[in-house]
């Protein structure tokens, strides 16, 4: 059996992690006294307001530069002409997470909605009339945006840089020999964060010392690349993210507007803070790219697949690369002797996009969820048989074991509740008393479970308290509350007895949310730095001949609810306040960090599983769809608080709702611009669009994931929902969906 986190096996977990705590920093947050970053008003505060390009492809051949300035309350005009040096070229890829930015490093226009100059004044409403008044001028370009006219190109990398290909196996003789092929085609649209809270800064300076509030998902590593591109001494920046609202992998790197109120705040002498328009969340904050994905599956007479062949076409910027790894998501999801999956790239007009919720997983599982009702459909199968015959026993892109095995779990219950049993075979079967043709639709969820390099602080006081410290990210996931009853337990305190500090890049570094890895990185430390600090408290007990506790040794100890309590015999205990009064110790300080067995991590394949089962009804005469039931069942190994765990799994199942049937992003193929860049034309799902949503958990123990078993819930329910919904609206229909969203005109067929 694996190795427990601390040989001395120092506390129960259950006492705090386990518990359907509410969130901690919930009634700051619905209350108004939550200061996100756009709150802050330091004393001398001017405001900035970024002006950006109208056309996608070109020069800036002029700025009415003259005209902005003589606004009233405007106090400075950034431009390619006036930007002062950074000791980081822009254009650069020198940190994680490294993207080119726009900096104003030239007057050149690469997509619709690029920055092209800072405006600086006494208000917002000065500065956002003085940007209007710059009234640019441009040297235009054909803008390239039709992703189906643009020829492909190879792929070096995809995603955060993966192999763009993979091969097992002989994929086109199994292909050739199969009893069964079917070939699907499926594109999926460009999509937008869309975060209830715009990106923002407010950056102010002393001296050589820089002090950001913005929020940030890595708030350490994002401090340092800012020291790096002001020449500063890394211990000469601090950022602040208390609070965030929603991310979803659009604030884990530097932005060039950023890096422009910064240079202003420190040439004019006084904080600046600038915040994005909604509409500017549609250009340099990266998004999830447009797809087009062919996959092909061969099957033998019984219905097992031999092979599958997924190649995805991912759009990228034409000045930099990123791509959705969306025909990965074959690899590790159904049992095939041969595998492949590529992947090419077309080069648009647009930003370059990013990590958005799910990258990769969630457009290639919903190609690859219709793919495999085509297969099962094909061979006459139900589809959750089709996937039962398909379960992989083992990871089949690696041949590593999984280091748990709950699918065949999630398949059972989540059927069971839906009812899945008896569902005809044959679409247009099913309607409601109103004369509404239903479907019933199922996917399969999947996605890592990584770690990340993570290090906490654990204090144990002289009153029994505790300060645990991690510069943890929030974004409205939880993470303050599940990350404190997992330091709360590592130290067997009760949570009200623990101070818990995050979101400040001076504490210890808790690596990056996102990934559905921050809580098993972050929580990791932060047991581990609890577990220090006990290690340190024992020793001072069993070598001390005043406490009940001297002498214990090999027998070892047991940290609960304020006490050293002795495994051997529990009548010997002690509290943490005699101890450390006794030793006359005002505190102790403990330090962890966050690892996986690096043995485990070599020997085993690592994810977080589930199954999603949906129901549509569609208007037989009108054909308008909507999702009226959706049920996951998800194994994510130890659950830290069932409460966070359903909110962020229900909404990553709204979220694939939206993918299915709402979001997208559409160009104006003459000027390149976004038509849509705002919440009134992109469509995201709101309460009268969402169904009656159930996620629940099947009891998983995972040995081997990391020492404390948890897995990520974040993004995993967006995996399997958009197929599942698109398989309903075939099972309702008859007609097949090829491209998200969908929409009335594709099933006018």
């Amino acid at each position: 059996m694996p190795d427990t986190l601390y040989e001395t096996g120092h506390v129960r977990l259950g006492s705090n992690a386990g518990q359907p705590m509410t969130r901690r920093d919930g009634i700051a947050k619905v209350t108004g006294t939550a200061t996100y970053a756009a709150d802050n008003r330091p004393e001398g505060l001017l405001h900035a307001v970024i002006a950006t390009a109208s056309i996608a492809r070109g020069r800036v051949t002029a700025l009415d530069t003259a005209a902005a300035l003589a606004h009233p309350g405007v106090v400075h005009v950034m431009t390619p002409e006036n930007r002062p040096p950074l000791s980081l070229d822009p254009d650069g890829k020198a940190y994680p997470f490294g993207f080119r930015t726009e900096a104003l490093q030239s007057d050149t226009v690469r997509y619709a909605g690029q920055p092209i100059a800072l405006v600086v004044a006494e208000t917002v409403e000065a500065a956002t009339e003085g940007a209007r008044l710059l009234n640019p001028r441009y040297s235009m370009d054909p803008a390239r945006v039709d992703f189906d006219t643009i020829p492909p190109e190879k792929a070096e990398t995809v995603g955060m840089g993966m192999e763009p290909v993979f091969t097992k196996g002989d994929v086109d003789t199994a292909l050739r020999d199969a009893a069964e092929t079917s070939e699907t085609h499926v594109a999926t649209p460009p999509q937008y964060h869309n975060a209830m809270e715009p990106h923002a800064m407010v950056a102010q300076w002393d001296g050589d010392r820089l002090t950001l509030d913005s929020p940030n998902q890595a708030l350490v590593m994002a401090s340092r690349t800012y020291a790096a591109f002001f020449g500063l001494p890394e211990e000469n920046v601090t950022l602040r993210s208390p609070y965030l609202g929603g991310g979803f992998g659009s604030k884990a790197i530097v932005l060039g507007p950023y890096l422009m109120a910064i240079l202003a705040a420190r040439d004019l002498g006084r904080p600046v803070k600038l915040t994005f328009r909604r509409d500017q969340m549609y250009g340099p904050t990266g998004h999830r790219g447009a797809t087009r994905q062919k996959l092909t599956i061969g099957t033998d007479a019984q219905g097992h697949i031999q092979a599958i062949d997924h190649h995805a076409t991912a759009v990228s910027s034409s000045f930099d690369v990123f791509s959705e790894p969306a025909a990965r998501a074959s690899l590790n999801t159904y049992a095939a002797p041969a595998l492949r999956s590529s992947h090419d790239l077309v080069r648009m007009d647009v930003g370059t996009p990013g990590p958005m919720r799910a990258p990769g997983e969630a457009s290639g599982s919903a190609a690859l969820e219709i793919a495999m009702d085509v297969a099962a459909e094909k061979a006459g199968i139900d589809p959750l048989e089709f996937r039962l015959r398909n379960y992989a026993e083992v990871d089949p892109a690696s041949g590593k074991p999984f280091s748990a095995k709950s699918l065949r779990e999630c398949y059972a219950e989540g059927a069971k509740r839906f009812g899945w049993e008896g569902r005809p075979l044959a679409p247009r079967s099913m309607s409601d008393e109103q004369g509404m043709l239903i479907g019933w639709g199922m996917g399969t969820a999947l996605f890592p479970a990584p770690m990340f390099a993570a290090s906490a602080r654990a204090v144990l006081r002289a009153d029994g308290s505790a300060l645990v410290e991690t510069s943890g990210a929030d974004m409205g996931q939880g993470a303050w509350t599940a990350l404190a009853q997992i330091a709360a337990d590592g130290l067997g305190l009760p949570i009200d007895r623990v101070e818990f500090r995050s979101g400040n890049s001076t504490l210890p570094d808790a690596g990056v949310a996102g990934g559905s890895g921050h809580t098993a990185s972050a929580g990791s430390a932060l047991f581990a730095a609890g577990g220090d600090a006990i290690r340190q408290l024992a020793e001072l007990a069993e070598n001390d001949p005043d406490s009940p506790l001297f002498g214990s040794g090999n027998a070892g100890f047991e940290a609960r609810d304020g006490y050293l309590v002795s495994r051997a015999d529990e009548s010997r205990r002690e509290s943490y306040v005699d101890i450390l009064a006794r030793a006359g110790r005002a505190e102790i300080e403990g330090k962890g960090q966050g690892s996986r067995n690096p043995s485990y991590a070599d020997s085993h394949a690592m994810f977080s599983h589930g199954a999603v089962f949906a129901e549509v009804k569609v208007d037989p005469d009108l054909l308008q769809i909507r999702c009226t039931r959706l049920i996951g069942a998800f194994a994510a190994g130890r659950i830290i608080n069932p409460h966070l765990t359903r909110s962020q799994l229900t909404g990553g199942m709204i979220w694939g709702l939206g993918f299915a049937l709402q979001e997208e992003a559409l160009h104006d193929r003459r000027t390149g611009r976004i038509m849509n860049a705002d919440l009134a034309g992109y469509h995201v799902p709101i309460q009268a669009d969402v169904p009656n949503v159930e996620a629940f958990t099947v009891a998983e123990d995972d040995p081997y994931v990391n020492p404390l078993g948890v897995k990520g819930v974040g993004e995993i329910g967006t995996t399997g929902t958009a197929g599942a919904i698109a398989n309903a609206v075939w099972h309702a229909t008859g007609v097949r969906p090829r491209s998200y969203p969908i929409h009335i005109a594709d099933l006018l067929v």
